[in-house]
């Protein structure tokens, strides 16, 4: 097989694998969907270059963390049908990872939106 040919096949295998995730994840259509709104809000409010990668290295890490907390709950899934403390440990620990930069990335969200929004409020709504 051409190298060409396996580069092609690998970014198919992992562009399926993005695809199931999404299909087959709750949690995932969920942070797909912050994922687009705050895209959204960064063009509406015109953020800046250094926002612009922050927000995006932002989303790839979670997207990436669920990616992979999944992959580690399949992987255990097929390893045992039965309960194991440390099968549910790993399970736990993946989904952590998730959750914690989840809230870190909310967090990211606040510095960087809050004074976008304030200069919104501040200069753009004139009721009077």
């Amino acid at each position: 097989m051409r190298k060409r040919e396996r580069l092609r096949k690998s970014f198919s295998h992992a562009w399926s694998g993005v695809k199931a995730a999404i299909q087959a994840e709750r949690n995932m259509r969920i942070h797909v969907l912050m994922a687009a709104t705050v895209v959204i809000a960064a063009i509406i409010f015109k953020i800046s270059k250094i926002e612009w990668l922050i927000l995006l290295i932002t989303i790839g890490i979670v997207l990436s963390l669920e990616m992979i907390n999944t992959a580690i709950e399949r992987v255990v899934d097929l390893a045992t049908d039965e309960y194991h403390p440390l099968a549910k440990a790993a399970k736990d620990i993946a989904a952590g990872a998730v959750f914690l930069f989840a809230f870190i990335s909310i967090i990211i969200g606040v510095v960087i939106f809050i004074p976008h929004l304030v200069h919104f409020f501040k200069y753009s709504l004139h009721f009077w």
